[in-house]
């Protein structure tokens, strides 16, 4: 829980050991959060996924494999067993950091994810840099510009982002930059081993696309957050002052109405990782989205078990790191 106290509350020479004991306990109690959250996502995903209809070993020998292979298959695979034995195997692998083989790839679920990573990764992180870049100061300048012909143009502009899908998006920018201007490859993903520079320009395409719609939201919020400080006391006063308008801006506004701006940046780092999912088929990479994709139609269900476990795990990874951006963003921010 986020609580502010005043400083003048606690004598000074108690405040160092009252944080570490408060951020201690915070720390215990988001490790708890964490596992807790992996067990039931788990236990979900594992549930929804033995009710899918299909038989795995019945995918991997084929129609023509006779019941007696079939019946061996499943046997070493454990699938005769109750689904709580399967499910206490899977935890059991799991807590030994074992997330078992593909049945499709017959390679460990860890190199092939990892494998994965360094496209889905990027992405994400680039998808961000382009949102964040284009939404902060079109807030900003919004916020400043209320009720003006510039405030209504980014009100369109936002307006606009939140309607179109970013599937769409992506085969819009295709059209634009792959095949009329030809600047941008419309898809596919060369390595990063073997050329930097065109898994690069690979990205950019896939990742303005899950920006642009990213920065909507965003704009959104930070137009918001910057009016409701904007008309707080202290601004006046730090008007009153004399103080340049940048600094006003910068420095008193957008530091106190930058918290609910981390907090969407967040929710949405998280939601980059699904969003792939889409996207990655549109522009044929070879990300984790794609990965998940194609383990869905295939029915390989160890790897949709590891993949949407890392999923989970990176979103509380993520949620947990903005809680702790919060204490130095606002130093009245105190953890309990």
């Amino acid at each position: 829980m986020l609580l502010i106290h005043r400083p003048e509350v606690f004598p000074k020479d108690f405040r160092p050991f009252l944080l570490h004991e408060a951020m201690t306990g915070y720390f215990i109690k988001r490790t708890i959060v964490l596992i807790l959250t992996l067990f039931v996502v788990s236990m979900v995903i594992f549930a929804i996924l033995m009710v899918i209809p299909g038989d795995p070993a019945q995918i991997i020998l084929g129609i023509n494999a006779t019941p007696e292979t079939l019946q061996k298959l499943r046997n070493q695979m454990g699938l005769d067993q109750p689904a709580v034995i399967q499910y206490l195997s899977y935890m059991r692998r799991l807590a030994m950091g074992d997330l078992g083989r593909s049945i499709t790839y017959e390679v460990s679920i860890t190199s092939l994810i990892l494998s994965r990573l360094q496209v889905t990764v990027p992405l994400a992180i680039l998808s961000m840099i382009f949102a964040i870049a284009i939404s902060v100061p079109m807030g900003i300048y919004s916020s400043l510009h209320r009720n003006r012909i510039g405030d209504y143009g980014i009100m369109v502009f936002s307006q606009i982002g939140l309607a179109i899908p970013a599937f769409w998006a992506g085969i819009l920018l295709i059209l634009l930059f792959a095949v009329t201007l030809q600047w941008l490859p419309a898809g596919g993903f060369v390595s990063w081993q073997t050329d930097s520079v065109k898994a690069l320009r690979s990205l950019l395409l896939p990742a303005f696309s899950l920006g642009f719609v990213r920065a909507a939201v965003l704009t959104r919020m930070t137009r918001s957050s910057m009016l409701e400080v904007l008309g707080e006391d202290y601004i006046r006063t730090a008007r009153s002052k004399g103080l340049s308008k940048r600094i006003v801006v910068y420095k008193h506004a957008f530091r106190n109405a930058i918290i609910p701006i981390i907090t969407v940046i967040g929710l949405q780092a998280g939601d980059l990782l699904a969003g792939a999912i889409i996207i990655e088929n549109v522009f044929h990479l070879p990300g984790v989205g794609r990965l998940v994709f194609e383990a869905i139609g295939q029915r390989d269900l160890p790897v949709i078990q590891g993949v949407v476990l890392l999923i989970a795990a990176m979103i509380v990874v993520i949620n947990f790191l903005i809680d702790i951006c919060y204490r130095y963003l606002d130093p009245r921010i105190r953890y309990e």
